[in-house]
């Protein structure tokens, strides 16, 4: 269960936040603070940090810089200010994605998920069915030859590869594939990805069974021999 570290100050939102984060399993340790989330970061391990830039006693790039620094974990900044200045200062220090308040909740939860992919947190090889799959590197493989998926095919195969054993529905998918790439992503569409993506990886597209269809309810992951 990844393991987040939530830095804002504002009450009502840190409320929101840790309801919805923990809604969809992952584990909040909240800090209103920049003192107290320097002391809590090198009190225990974390897997990605939501910090706020506009804190009561500091800023949250003093937070970042310290996470950077003894954690390297990747950090998402919250900020109710677009302006260019704040989000060019937080990546060039290393951040990893910001958000600007307000945001909508499905369009963070799919930010966090990728971030936490794109990191490292959840690198793993797969294999399933001739399938090789190495999230480090982002080489896809079937029966020994590079495949060449589009940037919103590989993170469609990604989700499904990250929800081993569960049915997926198609809002999931919908959600977590959310802006990915630049492209939008309708019912209609999702369709379309799903046909493209079994041309690529089964051996049979017409009887897949990697990505599997599960009538009435949505999409799971075939297979028994899948790896890590």
């Amino acid at each position: 269960m990844p393991r987040i570290l939530l830095v804002e100050d504002d009450k009502e939102i840190s409320k929101n936040l840790a309801r919805l984060l923990r809604s969809e399993g992952f584990t909040i340790v909240h800090s209103p603070t920049q003192k107290e989330a320097l002391t809590v970061i090198d009190g225990s391990s974390y897997d990605l940090a939501l910090v706020d830039i506009s804190l009561p006693d500091g800023n949250g790039f003093a937070v970042c810089a310290a996470i950077k620094q003894s954690k390297d974990i990747p950090v998402i900044f919250l900020t109710a200010s677009g302006d260019e200045v704040s989000v060019v200062t937080g990546l060039n220090m290393g951040a990893d994605d910001y958000i600007t308040k307000p945001f909508r909740p499905r369009e963070l939860v799919a930010r966090i998920n990728a971030t936490l992919r794109k990191s490292g947190h959840s690198k793993a090889t797969f294999e399933i069915n001739g399938l090789n799959v190495d999230t480090a590197s982002g080489l896809v493989k079937k029966n020994g030859k590079e495949v060449f998926l589009s940037a919103l095919e590989y993170r469609l195969l990604l989700v499904f590869l990250g929800n081993q054993g569960n049915i997926i529905t198609r809002n999931k998918l919908l959600d977590e594939l959310w802006d990915a790439a630049g492209d939008f992503v309708n019912d209609n569409t999702l369709t379309v990805y799903i046909k493209r993506l079994r041309e690529k990886i089964e051996d049979d597209p017409a009887n897949p069974q990697i990505i599997l269809t599960v009538r009435g309810m949505g999409y799971k992951l075939g297979g028994q021999d899948v790896s890590e």
